[in-house]
């Protein structure tokens, strides 16, 4: 279990993942934030940009990682921590595996497709050469609420 000074510091880090998230619903993405954070203090912080660039990959969590591997000139991320508002998908736990994170730090679970706990155990398979440490369930009600009301107003809608 956590101390009350380990979930405070997780619930300020998840409010950066949160408002980077607002921030991208505010560009019409799927509201999900990311932020990367090593020895307390923030290395990346992203919303999902698939729409914005065009690109099928650019995941919340794939474009923090590809900023804090520019910043620490190191593909390898060994002794970060990754915040995510939403349980993360399969390419981005596999993602955070090849960069071999050392604690992911999650809000809401994705039951559709998570792959973390909910659709895939790829962060902790005895298939893979590195496991991660995984919290879930930091703000998560601020941040399922986030993701309800984001899809509750596009219904109606043509979505993609």
């Amino acid at each position: 279990m956590n101390t009350a000074a380990e979930i405070e510091v997780d619930e300020r880090w998840m409010r950066q993942a949160l408002a980077a998230a607002r921030e991208a619903q505010a560009r019409g993405e799927v509201p999900i934030g990311t932020c990367i954070v090593s020895e307390n203090k923030l290395i990346a912080l992203a919303g999902n940009r698939t729409r914005t660039d065009c690109d099928p990959t650019a995941h919340a969590e794939i474009v923090a990682l590809r900023e804090a591997a520019g910043k620490l000139g190191n593909y390898r991320l060994t002794g970060v921590n990754v915040y995510s508002t939403i349980e993360p998908c399969a390419m981005c736990a596999g993602a955070l595996i090849q960069a071999r994170v050392r604690r992911l730090i999650y809000g809401a679970p994705d039951e559709r497709a998570g792959g973390v706990i909910s659709r895939f155990r790829i962060c902790d398979t005895d298939f893979l050469n590195h496991k991660i440490e995984v919290q879930s369930g930091v703000l998560e009600e601020e941040c399922r609420t986030l993701m309800q009301e984001f899809f509750k107003t596009r219904r109606g809608r043509i979505v993609d």
